[in-house]
């Protein structure tokens, strides 16, 4: 013979959703003897000049008028201003295979590596050649751009 599959755990389980059941519909039924004994309505809560929650209406003569039109909704437009050519940088080429098509630049500066690939070149380079260059971000970090021999 096979044994029931209702087990002690499932009937448990039934037995505390009925009593949920039954305790929310008493909640319910309460609620609605108190709203008949007592029919005050909706209880308010105001919002004062500063923000706050509160159970007495604001003062009125604390009011701040707001013109409507001084109110922007969404982005606001970026004004037409002269974008300034990025400064070239100097640096000295310390690695470039031309089979593969890339290399670093060694910033004279600040003494960085930046990579460079041969879709960023203006014109041939080799190792050693002193060039100027642009940065743009790239995938993995920032990328030489724009590179010329000086």
């Amino acid at each position: 013979m096979a044994k029931s599959q209702v087990t002690y755990n499932k009937i448990e389980k039934e037995k505390k959703r009925l009593k949920k059941r039954e305790e929310k519909q008493k909640k319910k039924e309460a609620r609605k003897i108190e709203a008949k004994e007592n029919p005050k309505g909706i209880q308010f809560a105001y919002v004062d000049h500063n923000g706050n929650l509160t159970d007495t209406p604001p003062n009125p003569q604390l009011k701040e008028q707001i013109d409507l039109e001084s109110i922007e909704v969404g982005i606001p437009k970026k004004e037409e201003r002269e974008e300034e050519e990025p400064a070239a940088k100097e640096g000295k080429v310390s690695f470039f295979d031309t089979s593969k098509g890339f290399g670093f630049i060694l910033d004279s500066i600040n003494q960085e590596k930046y990579f460079v690939h041969v879709s960023g070149l203006l014109e041939p380079v080799s190792e050693n050649d002193k060039v100027t260059y642009e940065l743009e971000r790239g995938p993995k970090g920032m990328n030489a751009v724009r590179v010329k021999k000086i």
